[in-house]
């Protein structure tokens, strides 16, 4: 036998797909069609075990036409149909993105006071946030100095943006009025965000002046100085959502939109606005009812005989009791103790059970919630 000269593949329109080898058979070459399995086998042709494992590891499978168009390749066809979606996707960003940023600039441009005057007095309020809640933490040992002057600085800063924007229709809203003409919509958003970052600016005035009226308090006065935070804050939520209120009416009620198409919008915001306002009351009215209450929800005062049979020493500040509270699982401490544990988590400081809490959220921490109220 002589050995292979050459080896040409194709592929064959019959049965199947068949490679044609061409070799030399020493006669003259001449030209026989084999399948791939018996070319690898070696039948007709002398080929070393070598060359018939790098035929094997070359062998490439191959694909119908049909499988390509119609998808028929299963599982890699799904996938090669994602990499396709995907890739459409990625150049639609990449032809929008620069068109968008230099919307984005343009816009920025065009309101760049409203937009740094907007971010300063947010990052402003973010950080008087933890001020107040740090201050609130010291308990009895806060500074009245400080407070005094965190006080003064709150107002005197809400003061002045209010002086500089005196003429922009920025203070009616204040008081629940509409401006005086109608807004373009970029500056309803300015009226409504300056508002109500700085209406939670002067809160927080309050909060300090709150904090030292409590400051030499003892015992239920902290508990009382948490429930009044708490009434504030709620406060402050009730009238924040109605705040941009008298904005939107007058944004809404447009003559240029058509009597009828402005009536309706504003009726429906009316009544959204409404809907949405009943959670905020209701919150509202039960912390006015825990204010005024004597009692505790997550236990009762202990007796004389209850905290002589507990021993009087409290488990958490390991001093003498002041104003013992008996939970549901019988464990007592003072009153001050276990308020300051419950803002963390509501379980029993010994046995961790589960202490049922109060539905309302509490705000004795001195916090003020940060979400901005834009409708």
């Amino acid at each position: 036998m002589v050995p292979c000269t050459s080896i040409r593949l194709r592929a064959n329109s019959g049965s199947g797909y068949e490679e044609v080898v061409i070799r030399n058979g020493g006669e003259g070459d001449r030209v026989e069609e084999l399948s791939c399995n018996e070319v690898i086998g070696g039948r007709g042709l002398v080929l070393s075990e070598e060359a018939r494992r790098v035929i094997a590891a070359e062998r490439v499978p191959l694909v119908s036409l049909a499988d390509v168009v119609g998808g028929g390749g299963g599982r890699d066809g799904s996938s090669a149909h994602s990499r396709i979606d995907f890739q459409r996707i990625v150049k639609l960003v990449e032809r929008i993105l620069p068109f968008s940023l230099l919307l984005l600039v343009v816009l920025i441009r065009q309101h760049l006071q409203g937009f740094f005057v907007t971010i300063s007095v947010s990052a402003v309020m973010f950080k008087s946030n933890e001020i107040v809640k740090k201050q609130t933490a010291l308990k009895g040992d806060q500074k009245v100095s400080i407070l005094l002057g965190v006080s003064f600085s709150f107002a005197l800063y809400v003061t002045c943006i209010y002086w500089w924007y005196r003429n922009d229709d920025i203070l009616l809203p204040l008081a629940l009025f509409p401006p005086k003409a109608t807004p373009p919509f970029w500056h309803a958003i300015f009226i409504i965000l300056v508002n109500d970052i700085l209406v939670r600016q002067a809160t927080m005035a309050f909060k300090c002046l709150l904090l030292l009226y409590y400051k030499n308090g003892r015992c239920h006065n902290f508990r009382r100085q948490a429930q009044m935070l708490t009434l504030v804050e709620y406060t402050l939520l009730l009238y924040r959502a109605f705040l941009p209120t008298p904005v939107w009416y007058r944004f809404f009620f447009n003559k240029d939109f058509g009597s009828l198409f402005s009536s309706l919008i504003t009726g429906l915001y009316i009544t959204f606005k409404l809907t949405s306002a009943v959670e905020k009351v209701q919150c509202f009215i039960r912390a006015l009812k825990a204010l005024s209450r004597k009692e505790v929800h997550y236990g009762v005062y202990a007796t004389t005989e209850q905290v002589s049979a507990a021993g009087d020493l409290c488990a958490i500040c390991q001093e003498k009791m002041h104003g013992p509270i008996l939970l549901c699982c019988k464990h007592m401490f003072c009153e001050e103790c276990v308020s300051e544990w419950f803002e963390r988590e509501w379980t029993c400081p010994l046995c961790r059970i589960l202490v049922k809490h109060a539905d309302l959220r509490t705000f004795g921490d001195g916090s003020t919630s940060l979400f901005f109220q834009l409708f």
